[in-house]
């Protein structure tokens, strides 16, 4: 019965990727292409040289920091859609770091990052506010600061930061040296970058896991109304869940215009906040697990663009991939929980 049981989670957990591999590769065929050279090169663009794989390792840092943000707001329950706009929050702050403080290196970078942290952890807030005292679901609450964040952002860039020669859609003028986080040689990527998000999965683990402000978000995310009657108290936290998930999407804003472009761009947050979401929900809400789910979607995201170079598909098809990864994920949750419902039911019914 264990190695049964051991195989038929093993089954479980490849299954999704072997739907996602399964329902790719006849689109594949469809369209007259050969499978296996379409993952060939998505492999080879992803790791073929030194370049390509700094280019994924540095993919996955803000992938790891909003993953793991989402992680937390998830275990209390909430979906926290608004991490796009916490990331431009942190850009923002962060990038007013840069233009007026012109300090060392040390200095200036800790204050930028420590700026990011600041102005996501506000709009995070602000979410979690609206949530809390005004009702509005924290879907539509996010959506919302998003837009206004990026308003924000462009209106900042197109007018008070406007480069001297006139407003692009480049940005601002680059940053100070001192406010360039430092790369791995000629590589296009920060090695300070990496350490903090990898430092934040290891806090991340042991703060949900080992203390009680993880115990009381596992339970308010569980059963709301439970915690609240067993004494949790569940506006501060979700207010903290909110605030933690925010930071640390500001620090990936902050990370980003400091170790990625040198300059605040109107579109600094690239998507990675909708992405991570993603991440978050293969990773199960542990954010043990997103490391590894992020390099999966980083070396898709880098890979895909040979396809368009070397096979004349559209670079796409990399999201197609992602996505049926996650719904595959979901399909396969989905049964299960349905197997252990009915499972359930059959044994309620034995006693009877």
């Amino acid at each position: 019965m264990k190695i049964t049981a051991r195989l038929t989670s093993i089954f479980l957990a490849l299954a999704p990727v072997l739907l996602a591999l399964l329902f790719t590769t006849l689109i594949l065929v469809v369209v007259g292409a050969s499978p296996w050279e379409a993952y060939r090169n998505i492999l080879a663009g992803a790791f073929e040289s030194p370049e390509k794989i700094a280019d994924v390792v540095a993919a996955c840092v803000p992938l790891i920091l909003c993953g793991v943000g989402m992680s937390i707001t998830f275990t209390a329950g909430q979906w926290n859609v608004g991490v796009e706009g916490q990331i431009i929050l942190g850009a923002i702050f962060a990038t007013w770091v840069a233009r007026n403080l012109l300090w060392p290196r040390t200095p200036v970078l800790t204050t930028m990052l420590l700026a990011g942290v600041l102005g996501g952890a506000l709009w995070g807030t602000l979410a979690g506010l609206l949530k809390v005292y005004g009702k509005v679901h924290e879907i539509f609450g996010g959506l919302g600061l998003n837009y206004v964040a990026q308003g924000l952002a462009i209106w900042l860039i197109f007018n008070p930061w406007k480069p001297a020669d006139g407003a692009t859609m480049s940005g601002t003028d680059p940053f100070p040296d001192p406010a360039w986080m430092p790369r791995l040689g000629h590589l296009r990527l920060a090695p300070l970058a990496v350490l903090l998000a990898l430092v934040v999965v290891v806090v991340a683990y042991f703060l949900l896991r080992g203390t009680r402000w993880g115990l009381e978000l596992k339970a308010l995310g569980k059963n709301f109304r439970s915690a609240f009657l067993l004494g949790v108290p569940s506006t501060p936290r979700l207010l903290t869940a909110f605030a933690a998930c925010g930071g640390l999407a500001g620090l990936a804003g902050a990370i980003r215009c400091s170790a990625r472009y040198g300059r605040m761009i109107p579109e600094i947050s690239g998507g990675q906040g909708y992405l991570s979401l993603l991440v978050a929900l293969l990773a199960g809400y542990r954010p043990q697990w997103v490391p590894l789910i992020a390099l999966f979607f980083a070396a898709v995201g880098v890979g895909s663009p040979r396809l368009e170079l070397n096979m004349h598909l559209d670079s796409s098809l990399g999201g197609v991939l992602e996505a049926s990864v996650v719904l595959a994920v979901m399909i396969v949750n989905g049964w299960r929980a349905l197997v252990a419902r009915r499972q359930a039911q059959q044994a309620e019914e034995e006693l009877a």
